[in-house]
């Protein structure tokens, strides 16, 4: 069974940093995309940071870029999200997501409904 465990969110403010890690088990991690996702009250869930752990591309939404990092550890199959000059509009419950997807889809064009294993999410708070 696979299982994805988050952790490391927390309250910061604005201009901060956090490193969200995601733990992984329960399948052959190397052969996954993995990604992390984000939901604010009243809004969808929002695709932030993908990386293919086979080839180690990766994808940021055009808020993020430049200010968050999705990186791998294959060794203990984990994937981290290094998330600095946070924003109050960063503020979420981030998710933690993989699935194994074709190497020949772009990372651009994933969403929520490509990825089928889910974290139990960790929250995101940023004070201005």
């Amino acid at each position: 069974q696979v299982q994805l465990v988050e952790s490391g969110g927390g309250s910061v403010q604005a201009g901060g940093s956090l490193r969200l890690s995601c733990s992984a088990s329960g399948y052959t991690y190397s052969t996954m995309c993995m990604g992390w996702f984000r939901q604010a009250p009243g809004k969808e869930r929002e695709g932030v940071a993908y990386i293919d752990t086979r080839d180690g591309r990766t994808y940021y939404v055009f808020s993020v870029k430049g200010r968050f990092a999705i990186s791998q550890d294959n060794a203990n199959n984990t994937v981290y999200l290094q998330m600095n000059s946070l924003r109050p509009e960063d503020t979420a419950m981030y998710y933690c997501a993989a699935d194994s997807i074709k190497r020949s889809r772009g990372l651009g064009t994933l969403s929520s409904a490509d990825f089928g294993y889910w974290g139990q999410g960790t929250q995101v708070t940023v004070s201005s």
